[in-house]
């Protein structure tokens, strides 16, 4: 049997843009994508804090130490910069995998960095 858990997050991120005229995707800091554990094309979930819309979309790597969480397309429509959001990605796992797997979970300031924890 496969289990599917929360494999990384970033938790209360800042939309820095949204362009609705670029091919969809979520823009994301190269150090955020590090520490959450993310990969470049990967599928996450994105939880806007601040309007309850919940969407996915794939990940394309921003500069790393820029901050930018930037959603482009569609998603551009489901979030407005200033926005808190929770970035999730999810991977399956077997029962034995699943017992002892830890996500990571990574905390943000008001400028997308990476918070000591």
């Amino acid at each position: 049997m496969q289990i599917t858990l929360m494999k990384g997050k970033i938790h209360r991120a800042s939309v820095t843009e949204a362009d609705l005229h670029y091919e969809g995707s979520v823009s994301i800091d190269r150090a955020l994508l590090d520490a959450a554990g993310f990969f470049v094309n990967e599928r996450v979930e994105i939880y806007n804090i601040e309007t309850g819309a919940r969407f996915a979309t794939d990940v394309v790597e921003a500069p790393r130490g820029s901050g930018i969480i930037s959603l482009s397309g569609s998603a551009a429509r489901l979030a407005l910069p200033g926005d808190k959001v929770i970035v999730v990605a999810y991977a399956s796992f077997d029962e034995v995998e699943a017992k002892t797997f830890k996500p990571r979970i990574v905390l943000v300031d008001r400028e997308n960095r990476i918070l000591p924890g």
